[in-house]
């Protein structure tokens, strides 16, 4: 009896190695770590600067600020503001930062150090806040003047709250904040009506030196 040849006799070596690759492909697929996800180059969400406790605070005397310059370890500064609103910085003598925003202050310091350095680049903190008031008048149950919580943000509807709320005949739709800057006193006329009722109205944050003014009701 013929010798007859095994099927994988037959076969010829292609084939053989495609089904052999197909064989152990499915092994190798199981101990293959998952691809990594390619690096993603979108830039990080930014915070809602209203929300941010210094979100247009302006500075005041008795405040302290940390100060570095890139590049510049020697200049690099911590000082409370004084009653004239400046602070003593290396180079220049004296920098007024009072009444300033954190921005402005950081571009005032880097205006400052041009004549002396090439493109300088300023970052600068408030490492401690002087003590904060606020006064609520007009049409509240304890008119009078409040102390801010250190960082945290109060919003006007809290303000008006620590004032022991509406008086009898107040109109929560009329209400003024008054807000003295470099450029003079803002006057902001609100609804804190339409605030508390959680609509569109944002709300509206209190700051050091604010006057609000609850008006009263007309009818």
């Amino acid at each position: 009896m013929k010798n007859v040849p095994s099927l994988f006799a037959l076969q010829s070596p292609a084939t053989v190695l495609l089904g052999f690759l197909t064989a152990v492909t499915p092994a190798l697929a199981q101990n293959t770590p998952p691809a990594q996800k390619p690096f993603s180059t979108t830039a990080p969400q930014k915070t809602d600067p209203a929300r941010s406790p210094t979100a247009g605070y302006r500075l005041a005397s008795n405040d302290t600020v940390n100060i570095q310059v890139f590049q510049e370890d020697e200049l690099q500064t911590t000082a409370r503001i004084g009653k004239d609103g400046s602070i003593p910085f290396p180079l220049v003598g004296t920098i007024s930062l009072g009444g300033r925003t954190v921005p402005e202050a950081a571009s005032a310091v880097s205006q400052a150090l041009k004549d002396y350095l090439v493109h300088p680049q300023v970052a600068l903190r408030i490492v401690d806040y002087s003590k904060k008031r606020f006064t609520v008048l007009g049409q509240v149950n304890r008119p009078g003047t409040f102390d801010l919580p250190d960082e945290s943000p109060l919003s006007l509807l809290e303000g008006i709250g620590m004032a022991g709320g509406y008086s009898r005949i107040a109109n929560p739709s009329k209400v003024i904040v008054k807000r003295r800057g470099l450029g003079g006193e803002q006057v902001f006329h609100l609804n804190a009506k339409q605030m508390a009722k959680g609509s569109a109205v944002p709300s509206f944050q209190i700051l050091p030196g604010d006057t609000v003014v609850v008006e009263e009701s007309l009818f």
